[in-house]
């Protein structure tokens, strides 16, 4: 695979091609840089996830946008046997060489390589964002997931305060490019990343999304004053 050059990133348009190379390219410092820059807090929005879906041993659990497998590692401590989708094959090389015993595919959101209603639940962190039709993900993922299933997304979303607003805005547009800049040999993806954030719609938006996608019963929770924000829904 072309990796992207230092000075190229993916747009937003979403490009499959270009998106896949530029995470392929910041894949083996991913975890790290998102760790330093939430400030470990993407470890709390990840916990949260795994006690939403509420995992019982022998569920099969899909995780779609997985990149390295982080959310799919917490979710399978419970005993489910959880399936890392990605589109990336530099992030699913990774996510397979840090948990082998973990089972990765590489696979587009818009067109899972999977049969109707053979999941109980799927889930999705910081990944919905970065594909290019996030409408068409969430059929698919109703499509996989037997008919009462659970889907959890995990999204940045719009903080619920004008300051928190604010704050936001200001760590992304500065902190999070110097640290970028320390922790990654590519940190020009990371303006990317900032933009995609806040072109996102907000927590009613991806509630509006999902319903119309055939979801029912979502509710969703906000995390870190509405940084992040966590919806649920069931497929009827």
């Amino acid at each position: 695979m072309r990796f992207f050059q230092p000075s190229k990133r993916a747009q937003l348009d979403k490009n499959p091609t270009e998106v896949a190379e530029m995470f392929s390219a910041v894949a083996p410092r991913y975890d790290l840089v998102n760790d330093l820059a939430s400030l470990g807090q993407d470890r709390r929005w990840r916990a949260a996830v795994a006690e939403a879906l509420k995992p019982q041993p022998g569920e099969l659990i899909l995780d779609v946008a997985a990149g390295t497998g982080a959310s799919s590692v917490s979710i399978a401590r419970s005993g489910a046997s959880v399936v890392s989708t990605d589109l990336t094959e530099g992030m699913v090389a990774v996510g397979h060489r840090r948990h082998p015993d973990q089972v990765f595919v590489v696979g587009d959101a818009t067109n899972l390589p999977y049969a109707d209603g053979v999941f109980d639940a799927a889930t999705s962190s910081f990944g919905l964002r970065n594909v290019c039709d996030p409408s068409k993900a969430l059929s698919e993922l109703l499509r996989v997931v037997r008919p009462g299933g659970t889907l959890v997304i995990c999204e940045f979303s719009t903080p619920t305060s004008t300051l928190m607003r604010w704050l936001n805005y200001r760590w992304l547009a500065i902190a999070l490019p110097i640290v970028s800049t320390i922790a990654s040999s590519n940190a020009v993806a990371y303006s990317y990343l900032s933009d995609s954030i806040l072109e996102w719609p907000d927590q009613h938006g991806l509630a509006v999304m999902l319903e119309t996608a055939g979801w029912t019963n979502i509710q969703w929770r906000n995390l870190t004053g509405g940084i992040v924000a966590m919806h649920r829904a069931i497929r009827p």
